[in-house]
């Protein structure tokens, strides 16, 4: 019997720099370090601001599009990497989102929502930032 709340991923190096990470349904993602040879991966860095945005976007994309579609949908998620006595770090994180419906009754009930939405999925329902504001501890391992 396997443990239904277990997530796990896979990262094999690809090249010298360059990762995959492979999750159990086969989809996959390639990224590396700053210093890639064509520039476009994404590093980890970004993919943990990618996670933070998309987790959040999911909640709020369901529970406003039971009303009406969105026009746009755009999250942006920044912060600031620095080094200091705690090492490397992520600080002053934000999402910001740019989120609009059509005019008329379902759109207004859309947008009537959107606030609570963010603020639900903030406080309660987003496991990648639930995790980050509330810290987990990290096992890093050699077998």
């Amino acid at each position: 019997m396997t443990d239904p709340s277990l997530r796990a991923v896979t990262v094999d190096r690809i090249g010298s720099g360059s990762f995959q990470a492979t999750n159990a349904r086969g989809g996959t993602i390639v990224f590396g370090g700053s210093a890639l040879e064509d520039g476009t991966e994404f590093t980890p860095v970004e993919l943990l601001l990618a996670a933070l945005g998309g987790c959040t976007a999911v909640d709020v994309d369901v529970a406003t599009a039971r009303h009406s579609e969105p026009t746009g949908f755009t999250v942006t998620v920044a912060g600031h990497k620095v080094s200091d006595e705690l090492g490397n770090r992520m600080t002053d994180l934000e999402l910001v989102f740019a989120v609009t419906f059509p005019d008329g009754e379902a759109g207004d009930r859309a947008r009537a929502i959107l606030p609570r939405a963010v603020k639900v999925s903030h406080d309660k329902l987003c496991t990648v930032s639930r995790t980050v504001e509330i810290g987990t501890p990290v096992a890093a391992k050699v077998t």
